[in-house]
């Protein structure tokens, strides 16, 4: 069968419409491709439509990590080529490595790395494998970290350590063209025997805390305790006073009262005395006589009062005056 020059028409426009379609690619959002025209870099792709020479064209080929999970829970890390480049922000989780603290004490620790790529150029030509040099710097770099602190400071200061991490992680890999974001410590195991003894100290600090706290317990108790004892002391002290200083106030009054009984009976027998024309300072020598007579007889062996002879000129001056006495009542 011969050829005719109409078949060999079609079989051209039939290859050459072949050509032209592959050379058509779609690149997804949030991605890109780093293409090569002969061996050279010529674009960075962008996303949606664009069309590559075939054979002339090539997308140059990276390599991507990629995790697998296994049903027991292990996981299993995979470098596979692929000339597609992820522009969104990346994870890695890196298997456990042990490493030393500053006091020689072997711990192990697992590390998180949040990365993106900002620069597709530079991640595909600085670097020969980027993902196996990002975990390879991420493990220097954390044993480098870690060897300057000491282990208590390693557990307790895992904000200081991602900011460390992050500052050298990105310093390190702006020349990749990647952005480091940040960098989370997972786990940091210390070795069974290091974990015993910080078990026995953290239950010796519990017990000591439990006993300081007993005793400011008991110190605050016998503090209100005293406290107490010194408030019913002033206020029985208080008590007392008021109860003296009314004592002195009903005291005071009935003195008061007493002289003003006195001073009125006084001053009534002073009128009387001046109505009889008696000599007041005779009537008060005759009462205070009689006052006597009768503390004298009021005693049981007393049987017998001698009176001196002078006693009879008052005892008549003393009858006189009763006698005058009922008139002025009367």
């Amino acid at each position: 069968m011969a050829i005719t020059p109409l078949t060999i028409f079609i079989i051209i426009a039939i290859i050459a419409v072949i050509y032209v379609l592959k050379g058509f690619k779609i690149v997804p959002q949030s991605e890109t491709r780093v293409v090569e025209r002969l061996g050279r870099y010529d674009r960075t792709l962008q996303s949606g439509i664009n069309y590559l020479l075939p054979i002339i064209d090539r997308p140059r080929a990276v390599y991507q990590r990629d995790e697998i999970r296994h049903a027991d829970g292990s996981k299993s890390v995979v470098m596979r080529s692929t000339s597609r480049i992820d522009l969104r922000e990346q994870v890695y989780d890196f298997d456990k490595q042990s490493v030393i603290t500053k006091d020689n004490v072997t711990t192990t620790i697992n590390a998180l790395l949040y990365f993106q790529i900002v620069d597709p150029m530079k991640s595909v030509y600085e670097i020969d494998n980027l993902p196996n040099a990002i975990e390879k710097l991420t493990q220097t770099t954390l044993r480098n970290v870690i060897g300057e602190l000491e282990l208590d400071e390693t557990l307790t200061s895992r904000d200081t350590i991602n900011s460390k991490l992050r500052v050298v992680l990105d310093e390190a890999t702006n020349k990749w063209g990647v952005k480091v974001n940040r960098v989370e410590l997972q786990d940091i195991t210390p070795p069974e025997s290091v974990r015993r003894a910080m078990e026995q100290q953290m239950q010796a600090e519990r017990e000591r805390r439990a006993k300081v706290l007993e005793a400011k317990g008991q110190k605050e108790a016998m503090i209100l305790q005293s406290e107490g004892e010194k408030e019913s002391q002033i206020n029985q002290a208080e008590a007392e006073k008021q109860t003296q200083i009314l004592k002195a106030q009903g005291e005071a009054d009935a003195k008061i009262l007493q002289a003003t009984a006195e001073a009125e009976a006084i001053r009534k027998v002073a009128d009387a005395i001046a109505e009889s024309k008696t000599d007041p300072a005779t009537y008060m020598l005759l009462m205070k006589y009689v006052e006597t007579l009768k503390e004298i007889g009021a005693g049981d062996q007393a049987k017998t009062v001698f009176l001196p002879f002078e006693a009879s000129n008052l005892v008549g001056a003393l009858g006189s005056l009763t006698e005058l006495l009922p008139k002025k009542e009367k």
